[in-house]
């Protein structure tokens, strides 16, 4: 019997007023549903500014990772966020 360790990934939500929410999860569909949803398992940051959209996912690997890379991410300015959603920074990059 393996005990497989779930993978992690970070994803990248815009709000109605394109603000971008960095976050991390081991089920990104689920979790987007949540903050869709607006109930007390969403972030507060994105209670109430809906519609939401995911711009961007991509798996990172353990927790430890995926909190280090979305620390890294969450420093990063809108800009540059941006471009990672737009293809023209890559997560390697950082």
């Amino acid at each position: 019997m393996t005990n497989k360790k779930p993978v992690w990934s970070l994803y990248l939500i815009k709000t109605a007023h394109r603000k971008i929410y960095t976050g991390i999860s081991t089920d990104v569909k689920r979790r987007f549903q949540e903050h869709q949803d607006g109930g007390r398992l969403a972030a507060k940051f994105l209670r109430g500014k809906g519609p939401l959209s995911l711009e961007f996912f991509t798996k990172v690997g353990d927790r430890s990772e995926a909190s280090r890379l979305e620390y890294r991410i969450k420093n990063l300015t809108r800009t540059e966020k941006e471009k990672i959603i737009s293809g023209e920074l890559s997560i390697p990059d950082l």
